[in-house]
């Protein structure tokens, strides 16, 4: 599944400086929020970027890019740095969102079981599937899709509930989205740090991990 993701021309135009690190993650051990997870989301708030960090306001320029009005639908690592406390969701949403805000970067987390195909990202036509909740995408609008419809909206701004990740959730993609000035090296390092988390809450998991720019 890693090796079929992709990322659309018309994207790629949108914002040649786009990269994304896919992660999958195989057999996790997943579970409500503890202590541990606490210590996490408390450490990562006290570290967090600010709202006004040149790598918070790249995500609302390529929002406007595509139309959006990132003061009404945030890019979810402004939506996120906005949100202090941290919120406790899971083991495994507490440590992407650890990571998310402290790197400054977007992180998705899917559910692979829920997954229908492979992972992409497009520009939507206007009239693919997706759930009541989120509504129709716009024509023109960053979308992740499967086979089965919209994932999430707005490029990360807002997911479907079917591939959420939940305390019964077993195999994860999680989607480490960069654009300039997050340089490779630091996405490389929220990468790490986000595998050694998912290692600390299970310590059999089974990574693989995939650059594609």
């Amino acid at each position: 599944m890693i090796e079929e993701i992709r990322i659309d021309e018309a994207v790629r135009r949108l914002r040649p400086d786009f990269a994304v690190l896919a992660i999958c993650a195989y057999g996790l051990a997943n579970g409500p929020t503890d202590d541990r997870s606490r210590e996490w989301l408390a450490a990562a708030a006290a570290d967090a970027v600010p709202t006004d960090h040149e790598k918070v306001e790249a995500w609302r320029t390529a929002y406007r890019a595509f139309g959006a009005k990132p003061q009404r639908t945030r890019p979810s690592v402004d939506a996120l740095v906005r949100r202090m406390p941290l919120p406790e969701i899971n083991l495994v949403v507490d440590a992407y969102n650890a990571v998310s805000v402290r790197h400054g970067l977007p992180i998705g987390g899917e559910d692979l079981r829920r997954y229908d195909g492979a992972a992409r990202l497009v520009r939507a036509a206007g009239d693919e599937p997706s759930e009541e909740a989120l509504g129709e995408p716009e024509i023109g609008e960053v979308i992740w899709r499967d086979d089965t419809g919209v994932t999430c909206r707005r490029w990360n701004w807002r997911q479907c509930v079917r591939t959420r990740i939940t305390e019964e959730t077993v195999d994860a993609l999680f989607l480490l989205e960069r654009l300039e000035p997050l340089s490779s090296d630091e996405l490389a390092a929220a990468g790490d740090e986000l595998t050694a988390l998912l290692t600390a809450i299970t310590p059999a998991v089974r990574i693989e991990r995939r650059l594609i720019d």
